[in-house]
């Protein structure tokens, strides 16, 4: 619950894509502060009780539903809408699933795979993954967005300039968001909420699971923003940093093979030094590892880092 919010969207009003038509769920004013109640991505299909049989039945027509729309008033092309993530309430459960077909290294990981997690909701304890190891928590929404000014029904999960499916690990409390306008009143939605994730989310699944968001809404008039962009209000790898970091590279000229290859070599180090399963090591890189561009100038060839924090196994 929160008392400070001018507006509630409960979880069913959700809905699945973007479109400049959809029927506003609430109507708000410049400086209100909303509470968006999220599903999970799976749409509440992947549960506390899951199996692999739950996965292979997965339904992706309820995919990343989104919680909204939101009717601005005043919003117009060309403004920008600030939005201000004042807090998290996670609900204490989620899973985290290899998805044949989905995920940085797909041609390797064909087949389905799935780690439902339990997670103390109130202290946000680090959660544990089996006996392997602990995945420090950071709450986020990995998909935040405004309607397309194109007409007609566009999926949720590429993102675009005006949001949607970012996947940005750092869109946590205390973040103000910024996204272009393309349409009156704007129609922002949020859902897609996750408990940790790696940059990259290179597995295709971080912790997904469900819970309130609030957030603030004010206008930029006339900003004419290009693309999102955003302010954090400190440090954003606190939680991880602790232990220090176990690096694999991938180096030549195309930035996507050399990602691939240092995911690949942090696999193989995590299952040869911890006993893991290469697809637990793969799902555990999801929710925990970065992928950083450490070089992009030294033609003819790049380097990709991926960074393993080390108090996962602490």
């Amino acid at each position: 619950m929160c008392i400070t919010c001018t507006h509630t969207i409960h979880r069913a009003r959700h809905h699945f894509g973007w479109n400049r038509d959809f029927e506003p769920a609430i109507v708000a004013k410049s400086g209100e502060t909303i509470l968006f109640e999220c599903l999970d991505s799976s749409g509440g299909q992947i549960g506390r009780d899951a199996t692999l049989e739950t996965l292979t039945a997965l339904d992706f027509a309820r995919i990343n539903p989104v919680t909204g729309p939101v009717y601005v008033e005043g919003a117009e092309p060309g403004d920008a809408l600030k939005i201000t993530l004042r807090a998290f309430h996670p609900s204490g459960a989620g899973w985290t699933a290899i998805i044949p077909g989905f995920g940085l290294l797909a041609d390797q990981f064909k087949d389905p795979a799935l780690h439902v997690w339990s997670y103390d909701s109130g202290t946000m304890a680090p959660a544990a993954f089996g006996s392997k190891g602990r995945v420090p928590l950071k709450p986020f929404a990995g998909t935040i967005g405004v309607a397309l000014a194109e007409p007609g029904l566009h999926s949720v999960v590429p993102p675009r300039r005006v949001g949607g499916n970012l996947d940005i690990r750092d869109l946590s409390t205390g973040v103000t968001l910024y996204l272009p306008i393309e349409v009156e009143g704007a129609l922002l939605s949020i859902g897609d909420t996750h408990a940790a994730q790696g940059d990259g989310e290179v597995c295709g699944t971080a912790i997904e699971s469900r819970m309130d968001v609030e957030a603030t809404v004010e206008l930029m008039k006339d900003a004419r923003l290009p693309a999102p962009r955003f302010t954090t209000p400190g440090p954003v790898t606190r939680h991880l940093d602790g232990a220090g970091y176990e690096v694999t590279t991938g180096i030549g000229p195309d930035l996507m093979t050399a990602a691939r290859e240092a995911v690949m070599r942090m696999v193989d180090l995590l299952a040869a030094e911890h006993g893991l399963d290469p697809n637990d090591a793969y799902m555990l890189c999801s929710v925990c590892a970065d992928l950083r561009i450490s070089e992009i100038v030294d033609l003819p060839n790049w380097v990709v880092s991926f960074y393993f924090p080390r108090i996962v196994f602490d």
